[in-house]
């Protein structure tokens, strides 16, 4: 049995939720998002909560209790808070500006790195070393986040790179040189 599944999610004021078959809808300020729920799990709406339910208690039906209970939770945080990702770019040379909604990096390539969000994205760029990347799905916002990483991963003798906000590269020692 799953003990994430069981807690029920608390329904921000703002927020409006609607269940109709196997979908899940919660509309707020900042869009809206549905979740596509299965048999196995059983979702009602009562007193300004969302509660999840399984129909058995098979280790199966336990994982997907939690993981319907986390994808609906997220859905309303998302268009309620909204979820953001930050980048920073480390390197000399290496900067980002906007170009209308497209973000323009120079990352060390003879050309420039030009990424186009996709449609509920949106990218900022602060002091051309910092990337923020929000949205109302975090699936979403953590692939436009990592896509933006791939373009020039962090290396591990200078740390030059596209990096999260936060994180630790692991250096290594150079050549130790003649003796």
């Amino acid at each position: 049995m799953s003990r994430i599944g069981k807690k029920p999610i608390e329904i921000p004021s703002g927020v409006e939720v609607k269940i109709e078959g196997n979908v899940f809808t919660a509309k707020g300020p900042k869009g809206t998002e549905s979740v596509t729920f299965r048999d196995e799990v059983k979702v009602s709406v009562a007193d300004n909560h969302v509660i999840v339910e399984t129909n058995s208690d098979d280790r199966k039906t336990g994982a997907l209790h939690g993981l319907f209970r986390t994808l609906i939770a997220n859905a309303i945080t998302g268009v309620s808070k909204g979820f953001e990702k930050k980048l920073e770019i480390v390197g000399v040379g290496y900067r980002a500006n906007m170009e209308g909604s497209n973000l323009n990096m120079a990352l060390g390539y003879s050309h420039p790195v030009i990424i186009t969000p996709p449609a509920g994205i949106t990218l900022s760029v602060e002091a051309n070393t910092k990337i923020t990347v929000q949205g109302s799905n975090k699936q979403a916002v953590g692939d436009v986040a990592a896509f933006i990483r791939s373009k020039r991963p962090p290396e591990v003798y200078k740390g030059k790179g596209v990096k999260y906000e936060g994180e630790y590269i692991r250096r290594k020692a150079g050549k130790a040189g003649k003796k």
